[in-house]
């Protein structure tokens, strides 16, 4: 079993998440300097990025309550961030009937239809910077199933949400891969 280091014990994640988005192959999720590239971020983060990890759990009873058992039976996980900067081709990859195209210096998203489901899975990584306690970084496979909505609103920037209902990467049901960077602490530390 792992240890907490007293350093560890101070580190406060502050701040933001880069995302970035690849397609999927349906085999293994690829190198970080692969993912990681200004092509693959999805948008620039508005209101940060969020991990939602939920349990279902089944409990059996005794008649008289003296006897009780739980077992898990179920689990979810999705990652939502809202993009602040997006385009045609965010909306192709938030939306799975999109079909985009360029023409005559315009982009173009059609949406809807659902013949025109593309059945793509994506890797979603999240990117915590931190040049002091080390960088943080959340990776899913899945779609955003919380579809977006865009609100044009006077004196306010027009932020695209999404969230992404991860499925399982591997033959182990992982759901989500959380890895930190862990800095060891100096003797003067």
């Amino acid at each position: 079993m792992g240890h907490t280091q007293t350093k560890e014990l101070k580190k406060i994640p502050l701040g933001s998440l880069d995302f970035y988005v690849v397609e999927w192959d349906g085999k293994t999720i690829p190198e970080d300097s692969e993912i990681e590239t200004e092509s693959n971020m999805i948008g620039r983060t508005k209101n940060g990025g969020t991990v939602n990890y939920t349990g279902e759990w089944y409990t059996a009873t005794s008649d008289d309550g003296k006897a009780k058992k739980k077992r898990l039976i179920g689990e979810d996980v999705s990652i939502a961030y809202g993009n602040i900067t997006w385009n045609a081709n965010t909306l192709r990859t938030l939306t799975p009937t999109a079909r985009v195209e360029e023409k005559d210096g315009k982009r173009t998203a059609k949406i809807g239809g659902i013949s025109n489901d593309d059945g793509k899975r994506y890797v979603i990584r999240g990117v915590y910077k931190d040049k002091v306690d080390g960088d943080i970084r959340i990776t899913g496979v899945g779609v955003n199933t919380g579809g977006w909505s865009a609100a044009f609103v006077p004196n306010s920037e027009t932020t695209l949400p999404a969230s992404f209902q991860c499925e399982p990467l591997d033959d182990e049901g992982t759901l989500l891969i959380y890895e930190e960077e862990v800095i060891e602490a100096t003797a003067s530390t």
